[in-house]
């Protein structure tokens, strides 16, 4: 069990889905801007990034998909699209926001996918998968909405910065950690790791097709 009391564990998840919605939303949003959707359009692919993984996990789960228990995330959703509307500029003078709130919501919603699959008395193995699912197959769904590579697939480090932070959360617990400072941790390790990655540049090896020089 992730903590002796399921229900501080329960609002704590719920907090964490809240703003983890709230920040993909504003990355998937802001990457619908670039390519020029319309406002309706930013909105289904704020809502798809923002709900994507986690209903995926939910549904492996058994679980009925967190968004539909709701209309918090929806509201979450709007907001976010009124942010990027009204506050265009100042998010364009941010260099690389997408990244930092994009980051956020994989850190989010990695821990909130931990949590929810150790509640549901999933080994910890199975958590740190689900984790890294909820984290990251929004990005997948938003990046394929937007027709590009998803960047879950490129040499950039990002799933796996949603693994290690899986493993951080697992050992923190073991050594008896409560479930506050255990996200807490996690979340900056997420984000530590993906950004030091992108400005310097760390990556995977990628595959050689043998039958190209």
């Amino acid at each position: 069990m992730i903590n002796s009391n399921p229900e501080v564990a329960h609002t704590v998840q719920q907090l964490i889905e809240f703003i983890g919605t709230f920040a993909f939303a504003i990355s998937g949003i802001r990457m619908a801007a670039a390519k020029h959707f319309d406002w309706f359009g930013g909105f289904v692919c704020g809502f798809a990034v923002a709900i994507g993984g986690g209903t995926i996990r939910d549904v492996m789960l058994g679980a009925t998909p967190f968004w539909m228990t709701s209309s918090i995330y929806v509201v979450c959703t709007v907001f976010a699209l009124l942010v990027v509307i009204l506050f265009a500029k100042s998010l364009n003078r941010m260099e690389n926001a997408w990244l930092v709130f994009d980051t956020f919501g994989l850190a989010l919603f990695t821990i909130a996918g931990l949590q929810k699959t150790l509640l549901y008395e999933h080994s910890f193995w199975v958590a740190i998968i689900m984790g890294c699912i909820t984290g990251a197959a929004g990005g997948i769904i938003r990046d394929v909405l937007l027709n590009q590579e998803p960047v879950i697939f490129r040499k950039d480090i990002y799933a796996m910065a949603s693994v290690a932070g899986g493993l951080v959360y697992w050992l923190l617990t073991l050594a008896g950690l409560n479930v506050g400072l255990s996200s807490i941790t996690t979340f900056l390790v997420i984000c530590l790791i993906r950004f030091l990655a992108v400005r310097y540049h760390i990556s995977l090896p990628i595959l050689r097709d043998e039958k190209r020089n």
